[in-house]
């Protein structure tokens, strides 16, 4: 009886001992956000005093109103970066949810090899595409348009590999018995594998769009007016030439910026999860 209290009081001072730890982790991966958000709100001249303190005197919201008058159209580079996020997270959610389906549930023949050349795709960095597809779109005239950078990224090799392996994961009775009752395989997708695959789905949506907003090789390639371009590349306009703009302006740039993806992530953090756990649990 001793023993087994002994063990589990043991385990309970791992337990905290691991909490503990993880809460100062944690701590340290919140003091940059907590700069930032500080310095959004106080002066450029108390940016570089020593000591640095995390809570500024008063919150002063000019930082902000200097970011909205300034030459860069921020309203408008705001709504181009929703908008090229919303639609290229919705287009990976469809095409990577139906290439995953074929992938995991259709038999074919070619379907590995097919599936092997996919992955040899995450291998190559936007560096090496860029220039056919800037020469494409030169072609097309969708260059300096807000769009054509959307449409260069409405699948993703990563999207179909998360959503199949999540979907090899699960039980396959449901959709081989409404196969053996006829159902179509559209009608088995939509009806059946499409809504088990939340977790999964909420996975690739919050990190399609934290990847899709933080674009800026891309943007700064194909985008060059000032009205087309996206948040990073507003940041660099604002910084300005050898860093000489207003840092606590910036900074307030940039709290505006980063806010959309953190509330994202802290609402669905826990479908981020499972979704990436579920997809390993079977090759």
């Amino acid at each position: 009886m001793n023993g087994s209290f002994e063990t589990h009081a043991a385990r309970r001072w791992v337990d905290w001992a691991i909490i503990a730890v993880m809460a100062l982790l944690a701590i340290g991966m919140l003091l940059p956000f907590l700069w930032l958000f500080s310095m959004s709100f106080r002066p450029v001249g108390d940016a570089y005093k020593l000591p640095p303190s995390f809570l500024p005197p008063n919150f002063d919201f000019t930082n902000y109103r200097e970011v909205l008058a300034s030459r860069v159209p921020f309203l408008q580079i705001y709504f181009n970066s929703v908008m090229i996020a919303v639609v290229v997270t919705t287009g990976q959610m469809v095409t990577c949810t139906l290439a995953a389906f074929a992938f995991a549930r259709l038999n074919f023949r070619g379907r590995d090899t097919l599936f092997f050349i996919l992955l040899v795709g995450l291998m190559f960095p936007a560096q090496v595409t860029i220039l056919p597809i800037y020469l494409g779109y030169a072609q097309l005239g969708l260059l300096d348009k807000p769009i054509g950078l959307a449409l260069m990224y409405l699948t993703s090799s990563f999207g179909v590999f998360l959503v199949r392996q999540f979907m090899l994961s699960q039980p396959k009775a449901l959709e081989e018995a409404a196969l053996m009752d006829g159902a179509g395989y559209l009608k088995i997708f939509w009806r059946i594998s499409l809504p088990q695959l939340r977790p999964a789905l909420t996975a690739l949506g919050i990190i399609t769009f934290t990847q899709t907003w933080n674009y800026y090789f891309q943007a700064k390639v194909l985008l060059s007016s000032d009205a087309s371009l996206t948040l990073p590349v507003a940041m660099d306009m604002l910084r300005g030439y050898m860093s000489r703009g207003n840092l606590s302006v910036v900074m307030a740039a940039m709290s505006m910026s980063v806010l959309p993806v953190v509330l994202l992530f802290l609402l669905a953090q826990k479908f981020v999860i499972e979704g990436i756990a579920m997809s390993g649990i079977k090759n």
